[in-house]
């Protein structure tokens, strides 16, 4: 079968929101490479080992490949996401020079070779992340996270991700009921169950990543600890409060919970830091990851503004990730 491959070259910043309009467009598989430059250091204290070598893409910049069954115009799909692509400009995300090429690929070009560039992956000092497909044997320390990302965003590879994960082991104590927002391979609410959280709901809006997310909890063996739907917070509340009047929605955590973790965009973030607040209990932790440098005080004011304490601010390249904190006794 032949596939049309749309490759647009666009800033690391940008990459989550083209790739989910890649995504809203029909594309069957999306892949991002970003910089590979001499002058980004690869993150070898956990024995990490790269497959791939440095690419030639400049520090900061990204090609994105989206890729569409035949038949399917690539004119006109070009002509369609060029005004969404621009329009970011408008919400503070640059795309850069934007550049956009086409070619026609054949099935196996893209959709199961790049398989062999995923490797298993420690994250963490705890955390292994081990695709389904390959042989590991894991040290006495090592928590594995069995993954098959599907075409869901979340292989770990990416440093929101990551930030997330290493987040999340500092933070969990055990016990803890969480919702995952934006939960995409399911790869945190896999990550936080692996690290002793009791329960997890995870949600995401995309139908692919649910079906993907539900997959990859099975595959972990924790369907029982971890329920995936298709919502976001905002109905989770609604549902909260329908059960207050007696009718059962069946939740997996109980509302309000200990941990809220969202791994979006600021601007999504930005949307919903209320009713993050609303669904942690006094003492409850809100891991926010996602953020690019130039959205890091937007989001430190509205948490702020909404009652968070900051906790810390990780870092890993130009993303950031708060740790933010509801106050024990909040009005």
């Amino acid at each position: 079968m032949k596939w049309h491959e749309l490759t647009i070259a666009t800033t690391e910043e940008a990459t989550e929101m083209i790739s989910n309009f890649l995504h809203e467009m029909g594309a069957g598989g999306v892949s991002i490479e970003e910089s590979g430059t001499l002058n980004k250091p690869r993150d070898t204290s956990l024995g990490q080992w790269y497959e791939l070598p440095l690419n030639d893409i400049p520090e900061g910049l990204a090609v994105i490949k989206g890729y569409f069954a035949e038949g399917t115009n690539v004119e006109e799909l070009i002509a369609a996401i060029k005004p969404r692509v621009e329009q970011l400009r408008e919400f503070d995300i640059d795309p850069g020079n934007v550049e956009y090429t086409s070619a026609d690929v054949d099935d196996d070009d893209w959709a199961t070779a790049w398989k062999q560039y995923f490797k298993p992956l420690r994250i963490s000092d705890k955390l292994t992340i081990k695709p389904t497909w390959e042989d590991y044997e894991a040290g006495p320390d090592e928590r594995i996270i069995e993954l098959d990302p599907g075409m869901a965003f979340g292989t770990g590879t990416h440093p929101t991700t990551a930030l997330c994960l290493q987040t999340l082991e500092s933070v969990v104590r055990g016990g803890e009921e969480m919702i995952d927002v934006g939960t995409g391979s399911g790869i945190l609410a896999i990550g936080a169950c692996r690290l002793g959280v009791k329960s997890v709901l995870a949600l995401d809006l995309d139908p692919i990543a649910v079906s993907s997310a539900t997959e990859n909890v099975r595959l972990n063996d924790l369907s029982e600890q971890v329920e995936v739907r298709l919502s976001d917070l905002l109905g989770v509340l609604r549902e909260d409060q329908a059960d207050s009047a007696g009718v059962e929605h069946g939740l997996r955590v109980t509302v309000p919970v200990d941990l809220v973790v969202a791994n979006i965009l600021a601007e999504i973030i930005l949307l919903f830091i209320d009713d993050v607040y609303k669904a942690l209990k006094p003492g409850g932790t809100y891991i926010a990851s996602g953020i690019w440098k130039n959205k890091e005080t937007d989001v430190e004011d509205g948490l702020i503004r909404s009652g968070f304490e900051i906790v810390e601010k990780r870092r890993d390249e130009d993303w950031i990730a708060f740790v933010a904190r509801k106050p024990q006794r909040s009005e």
